[in-house]
């Protein structure tokens, strides 16, 4: 569910004020992450990688109260959910947008992963989740580069978070796999202590990751 609420009633009230018509009120992160438990995990049980990072991120999301507010246009909307986006290569070759609805249970979450972007792949069509405050992503995994920042649209405030291609290296003899992220957000939503926060969290929920 949404609901408009008013920014002088909430924690975000300053902010509101000093960027929503600020020219460009995005910030961007970057981040090294150790991804090793998720490839190892993704290579014994089958599960995507990319699955595996969308649900950590949803999971660290869900601990950051500010990712349940956003900014829309020049008003400020509060959500009781969240949902992860991913980007999919449709059977046109070409690529749609598909909104996943987070839910804690990482099997639930890969039952929708699944079923949700085969069916955009195949419709072509994107799926949007309007009533959760969307997360979104771009994973770039054939890809070796070292940091991208999103672009500013000035329609769409939510979060962004951009990877490309994780990287082996050799640690006291035993491999551990890194990934830069960068993770894009609009002041008006959170300051640079709750992005921090939530990248520290992210990196906590990949090293405690069961399934």
């Amino acid at each position: 569910m949404i609901t408009e609420i008013n920014p002088n009633e909430t924690t975000r009230a300053y902010a509101f004020d000093a960027w929503m018509r600020a020219p460009m009120p995005m910030v961007t992160f970057f981040k090294t992450l150790n991804v090793t438990k998720l490839v190892e995990l993704s290579k014994a049980r089958g599960l995507k990688f990319n699955m595996l990072l969308c649900w950590c991120i949803g999971k660290a999301a869900t601990q950051v109260k500010e990712f349940y507010i956003l900014p829309v246009g020049e008003k400020l909307f509060k959500y009781d959910s969240l949902a992860v986006n991913t980007i999919v290569l449709n059977k046109d070759n070409e690529v749609s947008s598909c909104d996943v609805p987070f839910d804690t249970d990482l099997y639930k979450f890969n039952r929708d992963y699944l079923k949700l972007t085969e069916q955009v792949k195949n419709s072509c069509e994107n799926h949007d989740e309007t009533e959760r405050m969307v997360i979104g992503t771009s994973a770039l995994v054939q890809y070796d580069i070292d940091g991208a920042v999103g672009m500013y649209s000035g329609i769409f405030n939510n979060p962004f978070l951009i990877w490309a291609k994780y990287k082996k290296e050799i640690v006291d003899g035993a491999p551990v796999y890194f990934l830069k992220v960068s993770f894009q957000f609009h002041h008006t939503q959170m300051d640079g202590a709750h992005a921090a926060t939530f990248l520290s969290l992210l990196q906590a929920e990949i090293f405690n990751i069961m399934a």
